[in-house]
């Protein structure tokens, strides 16, 4: 089945960062496990790799036993991202960059027990100390930025766009044309 998601960053990553290469749920059997999204710079020798949630109605949400778990799962899947980029793409070579895209993120009361946001910024933080890497966060308004700027591209574009996310906004932008 396909995941909306992983298309939209698929998307992203292709006609807005102009990665030649995407590849979605790269198995990684040396560490066990799947990046969502890999996309490959050829020209500009920078990859990316992107783990998505997309949860709508509660937000950035693992659970373990029943209770929240969003640092532990993603700062595991992070950790599983960075080694085998880190192991395949050095950064000698290659210009990495690791983001975690999701849409909706809530920001609870600060008293609050759980709270999205602030398990946002433990997630980095463990990441930076962890790996020196600057983790970077793609969520709510910046998330609706980025749909923007595929928006944009799809409203110039008069060719059919192959991915079914681009195809979509460019049929919603031009529809617009004779519907106002």
């Amino acid at each position: 089945m396909t995941n909306t998601g992983e298309e939209i960053v698929a998307a992203y990553l292709e006609y807005i960062e102009q990665c030649a290469f995407i590849q979605k749920n790269l198995y990684t059997p040396d560490v066990q496990g799947e990046i969502d999204v890999v996309g490959i710079n050829l020209s500009e020798k920078r990859i990316y790799a992107c783990e998505v949630a997309i949860h709508l109605i509660t937000g950035l949400q693992y659970t373990k036993n029943n209770q929240p778990n969003n640092v532990d799962k993603l700062v595991e899947k992070f950790s599983k991202d960075i080694d085998y980029i880190k192991k395949y793409f050095p950064e000698c070579e290659y210009e990495q960059h690791f983001m975690l895209w999701s849409p909706i993120v809530k920001d609870q009361k600060p008293e609050a027990k759980h709270n999205q946001m602030r398990d946002i910024s433990e997630i980095v933080e463990t990441i930076k100390i962890k790996y020196n890497v600057e983790l970077e966060v793609v969520i709510n308004n910046d998330f609706n930025t980025c749909l923007n700027k595929l928006r944009e591209y799809a409203k110039g574009e008069t060719k059919n766009l192959q991915s079914p996310i681009m195809r979509y906004l460019q049929i919603e932008e031009y529809l617009k044309k004779h519907i106002e």
